[in-house]
């Protein structure tokens, strides 16, 4: 992803008005007082690429005079003043000339002490002006604005503050989207927009973590607008963020996409900047903070990750699983059993071309509070469920027998040359399968026996020569790996949260490292760079 910053917000070309909403909201928010302005009379400090993002938004029309805009999505870097110009824009829609009446104004965020920021922030702007605080009435209790007159009002409710169904929203703000643990309330806010004419929603958030939530999947399709590959004008993308791969100590690239670095006085503080990127240089958890935070570079979920997950990504090439059951092509299996209930993995390596692998994972989770356990770590397990990603199984446990079934299914379709397990927690199913004169060994999961497989994991997907189809519950666990290195540079995998799931991970680097031992003759003790110093057990 290269970098990208909205060029019209800066470049001065036209932008429609034809019924003059645009210049009625910069008029409003113009005549706005603000508690921290150092502008003369406390004036509401509108800049030019504000006012310009403002124009954008409710300028352009449709004939019959709606608006063409309905969602925005503002990706805009910590330090930007995010907080102030949404406060301003939900209020246009409160007190302002956007208001209905008894129009429900929402600021939305993921606990309650941020959702409060943005409450305050509008109350702040209220009460610095005597003819806003007059129309106004406001119960600080219940984070509510009222105006008196018309009954719109503006709330503030957060993602851990339980139900919201009924909910009839003209504008919605989603702040920090990156951040909510769950998509709940998103879907009842979402959901509840089309239910008002002319409702608009605007996502105003800094980067996140991760792929496999909401935020993410709002934003990349936003890219997708700004890059002409959907067109939908009624998605407005303002997106500043740098590549992934750029020079973060580059002042030229803060500049770009900070957009109040352009401004007189500047801000964010650069100087504050110059300070965090130094102390940077020598902490590696500093520097992804200031990459996500400052940078907008959307990160994954480890701080130390197994591998750069775009590098992992080259593998995404689909794998025709029906040819390498047409050629009974050999196979090593990966077994993780999961011992709290969460899932189980089961994966499947194949020799895909010279010294690759092309690997197919099965997932395993117990159909019980299923939902419960999307909320708890934070990713689609119904979603995946319903996909036949994973694989729902009976009761509030992982049933042994379907994981099984899966195994013995797969020695029937290929030829299957070692079935590895973590003998902590597969002993009975390996007996069951031995007893069939199945091929089931133990693979102990310490560093003696892990550190070769997942060198050779490490070695294939860096060299591109690892196809994992894309799969995304299997990118899910990868991007979850915290890496342990012991001193003599042996390699094990780490979850990098208590939430975090890494099994299929585990059970990939298994499978990889039965096949790579088992496609030479020659022995690993001849080897030095292929296995940790000392013996190697099975």
């Amino acid at each position: 992803m290269p970098t990208t910053t909205p060029t019209w917000v800066f470049d001065g070309s036209p932008i429609a008005d034809p019924f003059g909403h645009g210049e009625r909201a910069v008029r409003f928010l113009r005549a706005l007082k603000h508690p921290k302005s150092r502008a003369p009379g406390r004036a509401f400090a509108l800049d030019r690429w504000q006012e310009r993002i403002v124009r954008r938004v409710y300028g352009p029309r449709h004939d019959d005079g709606s608006r063409i805009v309905k969602t925005v999505v503002l990706l805009l870097p910590r330090g930007n003043r995010k907080t102030s110009i949404a406060a301003a824009l939900a209020l246009l829609h409160a007190i302002g000339p956007e208001r209905v009446p008894g129009g429900e104004v929402i600021s939305a965020a993921a606990d309650r002490k941020q959702a409060r920021l943005a409450y305050a922030e509008a109350v702040g702007i209220i009460r610095s002006h005597k003819a806003t605080l007059g129309a106004t009435r406001i119960v600080d209790s219940r984070n509510r604005l009222t105006h008196v007159r018309d009954g719109s009002f503006l709330e503030s409710i957060s993602a851990d503050a339980g139900t919201q169904h009924g909910r009839t929203p003209v504008f919605v703000l989603a702040d920090e989207l990156h951040a909510w643990p769950k998509r709940d309330l998103w879907d009842v806010l979402r959901s509840g927009l089309p239910k008002t004419p002319g409702s608009l929603l605007v996502v105003a958030t800094t980067a996140g973590r991760g792929q496999d939530n909401v935020a993410h999947d709002i934003v990349d399709y936003a890219r997708k607008v700004a890059r002409g590959e959907i067109e939908d004008p009624a998605t407005l993308p303002i997106l500043f963020e740098a590549d992934a791969n750029a020079d973060w100590r580059d002042e030229a690239l803060w500049r770009s996409v900070n957009p109040g670095l352009s401004c007189s006085p500047p801000y964010p503080d650069i100087e504050g900047l110059r300070q965090l990127a130094r102390e940077a240089e020598s902490r590696p958890g500093d520097r992804e903070a200031f990459r996500q935070l400052h940078l907008n570079v959307w990160l994954d979920h480890s701080a130390d990750p197994f591998v750069e997950m775009a590098v992992y990504d080259a593998g995404a090439q689909p794998i025709d699983l029906d040819a390498f059951e047409r050629d009974r092509a050999p196979c090593w299996l990966g077994v993780d059993l999961s011992s709290n209930g969460d899932l189980t993995a089961v994966v499947a390596a194949f020799r895909d071309g010279e010294e690759g692998y092309a690997v197919v994972p099965w997932f395993f989770c117990p159909r019980d509070n299923l939902r419960g356990r999307a909320d708890r770590d934070g990713v689609p397990y119904p979603t995946w469920a319903e996909a036949g990603l994973i694989e729902a199984t009976p009761g509030n446990v992982v049933d042994f027998r379907t994981v099984e079934a899966r195994i013995r299914d797969l020695c029937d379709r290929f030829d299957v040359r070692e079935i590895a397990f973590d003998p902590h927690m597969g002993r009975n199913m390996m007996a069951n399968l031995i007893d069939d004169g199945l091929p089931a060994i133990e693979m102990r999961q310490g560093w003696v026996t892990m550190a070769p497989a997942v060198k050779e994991l490490e070695r294939a997907i860096i060299g591109r020569r690892f196809r994992h189809g894309g799969h995304p519950v299997l990118r899910w666990n990868f991007s979850n790996i915290a890496v342990h290195t012991d001193t003599p540079g042996n390699k094990s995998f780490h979850k990098g949260k208590s939430r975090d799931r890494i099994d299929g991970a585990q059970a990939a680097a298994m499978a990889v490292g039965r096949a790579f031992m088992n496609q030479e003759t020659r022995s690993i003790y001849a080897d030095a760079d292929a296995r940790p110093d000392g013996f190697l057990v099975w």
